[in-house]
């Protein structure tokens, strides 16, 4: 029972209670790191610091939630595969109306009107993630790659030499080759 709590309670800390708040803006400050994103099940990133900044405009039928999120995370270059640190930022706005209701929405959520706070752990992964580039490589410095140069030479010389890769190349693959040409 113990470790239901422990588990359940991690999501606490991104919890806003908005029943009691007076209508108007009202601002939040949630940190993101490392322990948070164990949470996720095969999650995207494991590894990160992130301050998520959110402001909460509260009027008596909805609430608008102003998010703005800023760090870093862990990912692997897709070029040399070693591990480096993306800058990551984010602004989104979302709109909480009370109710229910089966339409969905990316930028409107509902609650039931019986509800008095709103958890954002779910919606602070999300907007992690699609703060994330497609492409991961090593950002430039100082107008260079930043990638592993052992990698960068390895890779430049499978390049160069296209005949010596295929010369190492399957026989099985020959036949497939020529299928098209008949």
């Amino acid at each position: 029972m113990q470790h239901f709590f422990r588990t359940m309670g991690w999501k606490t800390k991104y919890n806003i209670e908005f029943k009691g708040l007076k209508e108007g803006l009202h601002k939040f400050e949630f940190e993101v790191q490392d322990a948070f994103f164990e949470h996720f099940e095969q999650s995207f990133v494991d590894i990160g610091d992130i301050v998520v900044k959110v402001k909460l405009e509260k009027r008596s039928s909805f609430l608008k939630l102003f998010f703005n999120l800023k760090g870093w995370v862990e990912l692997t270059c897709d070029r040399c595969l070693e591990k480096y640190r993306q800058r990551v930022k984010h602004k989104s706005e979302l709109f909480v109306k009370f109710g229910e209701s089966n339409y969905e929405d990316d930028e409107i959520i509902y609650v039931l009107p019986e509800e008095h706070q709103i958890n954002l752990a779910q919606l602070i992964y999300e907007y992690v993630v699609l703060s994330i580039p497609v492409r991961h490589v090593h950002p430039k410095i100082n107008g260079k790659s930043g990638c592993n140069r052992e990698m960068l030479e390895a890779l430049k010389k499978y390049e160069s030499n296209p005949e010596e890769n295929e010369e190492n190349s399957d026989p099985r693959w020959e036949a497939l080759k020529n299928w098209n040409n008949n």
